[in-house]
């Protein structure tokens, strides 16, 4: 009997060991998880400029099209868009930050470079509006629908896929330095997973809420109600002219950001030490908000230098695109 106790004692004591080592696992795991969606979360504030582009751009390509046609045409940029992340950009990113990690400030300050670029064209054509776009005839068939519906989603997809690229780069550079490479993919895959779904249902929700404040506006029972769905309509386009202007904004300081860190680790420290200097200088004269002084100060700076790159890409990218023959590339 005394034996009996004894290998029970030893079995009870084999199990509560191996549970202490389940619990520990557990916690590890626990924390991986917590540090993926940490960084992921981390990562993705700063593609801000890029992410934030793309919910301003997207909606325009649904624009013209009947209103049950557009969460559809949402929905096939939305998936094209996951793909892109995470079967074509995600595995090209993981072969980057393995074998040639010093490729990434060079595709670094090849996204910055197009960010200022994109932000200062949509500048320059507020200061000098022009018609830009392609005038297109009044769809009468069916077939033209699905042809223009079709047309409109490529040109979607294919400046989703340069903005897709410019985030992914951003939030690989963004990743804590010696981090496992099932970390890093962890982490890409969950921003790209998270900045669609975010990206892509904020345009859901634009494109369709003058849909919704109209309903309100005509349906609903309480006068308060209606009021709402009148403000939403009428409020709408000014929104969405907002959305632009903070977007371009975004880009620009996003932009100047990006080419100031790269160049400061590939060649030349002057830019990012002068404007370091100068926020430091100016938080220092408001000790109360210093915080907020220094970060308004650099993002001022960064997005002047930005719009000062972009205005010089100009024509540089006009002239290489009429050499191919082309206009401007542009949203």
């Amino acid at each position: 009997m005394a034996h009996a106790s004894s290998g029970i004692g030893r079995n009870m004591s084999g199990l509560l060991a191996l549970l202490d080592d389940v619990a520990a696992i557990a916690k590890v795991a626990s924390a991986s998880i917590d540090d993926i969606a940490g960084q992921a979360a981390k990562a993705g504030a700063k593609a801000a400029g890029a992410v934030i582009d793309d919910a301003a751009v997207t909606p325009k390509y649904v624009h013209g099209f009947q209103a049950a046609r557009e969460l559809p045409i949402v929905w096939k940029i939305a998936r094209a868009s996951a793909f892109n992340k995470i079967v074509i950009l995600l595995p090209i990113a993981m072969l980057l930050s393995a074998f040639a990690p010093f490729l990434i400030p060079i595709f670094l300050l090849l996204g910055g470079l197009y960010l200022c670029f994109e932000g200062a064209e949509k500048v320059y054509h507020w200061l000098v509006p022009h018609d830009t776009l392609s005038k297109i005839d009044p769809v009468t068939t069916p077939l033209e629908a699905t042809h223009l519906e079709e047309k409109r989603v490529k040109g979607a997809i294919k400046t989703d896929f340069i903005l897709s690229a410019e985030i992914m780069t951003i939030v690989l550079s963004n990743i804590d330095a010696g981090s496992p490479i099932w970390m890093e993919a962890a982490v890409l895959g969950l921003a790209a997973l998270a900045i669609t779904a975010a990206v892509y249902g904020a345009v859901a929700l634009i494109v369709k809420a003058d849909d919704m404040g109209l309903a309100l506006a005509e349906n609903a029972r309480l006068e308060p109600t209606r009021r709402i769905g009148r403000a939403i309509v009428t409020g709408m386009p000014g929104f969405l002219k907002l959305l632009t202007i903070v977007g371009t904004a975004a880009m620009i300081w996003v932009g100047g950001n990006i080419v100031v860190h790269a160049v400061g680790e590939m060649i030349w420290h002057g830019p990012y030490d002068l404007i370091h200097d100068i926020a430091i200088g100016a938080a220092a004269l408001a000790p109360a908000a210093h915080g907020f002084v220094g970060w308004l100060v650099t993002a001022a700076l960064d997005g002047i230098l930005g719009l000062a790159i972009g205005f010089a890409l100009i024509p540089v990218v006009g002239a290489v695109s009429h050499l191919r023959g082309g206009p401007a590339a542009e949203h």
